[in-house]
């Protein structure tokens, strides 16, 4: 939930996160599919709260979670909710966009999700106070990086990282992975990351999106197990954007 990257190729599109939270938190369960709120999503489930950082609903929508909004916050506990249920709610929604604009949020705890939705790409922020939303370009590049573990010098060290991937331009699944699972010199603030605090990378999820199919990846780095999940979307509803 503190990285995502976002990479079209070809028919094919490539929605791939890091997982970083402290060695006290329990491994999340493989993903599988569930039905919530009337809704098939296939997810990893933190055992935790019981929700998510990254989910696929029936229709082939995927929705993933970074902590944090624009900038790094002060923690105000008890929250009323866990960000990762919040996901869930808006993910199994049919029109997820319009669910995040009437969530209630207040007493939640700030936080960035990326929509991938019938070819729109929609980028969805709570700062604590207010919401913010804006569509992006699916056809282009993207990548995030949760501003509750990294320096806007990091930020963009990282940026600069990925942009040099994307002209390398080997850019299947295997490739993506790896580029992923690198610690680039850096085990504090790369992408797989390990500091003396006892934050690590637990996992890295990738969704893989094509016409007729979706596949998600699951590379659990604590267990060192990998799970695979494959379906076929349902028809598509047009009330989904």
């Amino acid at each position: 939930m503190c990285t995502v990257s976002y990479i079209p190729e070809g028919r094919k599109v490539y929605i791939t996160s890091n997982r970083d939270e402290h060695v006290s938190r329990p491994p999340a369960y493989e993903p599988t599919e569930e039905v919530v709120n009337d809704c098939r999503v296939v997810f990893p489930k933190d055992p935790a709260a019981g929700g998510t950082w990254f989910a696929v609903n029936e229709q082939g929508a995927v929705s993933v979670l970074l902590n944090g909004a624009f900038e790094k916050h002060v923690r105000q506990t008890p929250y009323r909710k866990s960000r990762g249920l919040v996901l869930l709610d808006i993910i199994t929604n049919p029109v997820p966009v319009l669910a995040f604009g009437k969530a209630a949020l207040e007493q939640i705890e700030p936080f960035t999700i990326v929509l991938s939705v019938q070819g729109r790409l929609v980028e969805m922020r709570w700062d604590g106070t207010a919401r913010h939303h804006q569509d992006l370009d699916p056809a282009a590049h993207h990548i995030w990086s949760s501003v509750t573990l990294y320096s806007p010098e990091a930020i963009r060290v990282r940026e600069d990282m990925f942009a040099q991937f994307i002209r390398n331009g080997r850019r299947n699944g295997e490739a993506i992975l790896d580029f992923h699972s690198g610690h680039h010199n850096d085990p504090e603030n790369g992408f797989v990351m390990n500091r003396p605090d006892g934050l690590m990378t637990f996992s890295i999820t990738q969704a893989v999106l094509e016409p007729r199919e979706i596949t998600m990846l699951h590379k659990d780095l604590r267990l060192d197990k990998t799970f695979r999940h494959s379906f076929v979307p349902a028809p598509r509803r047009p009330m989904l954007q």
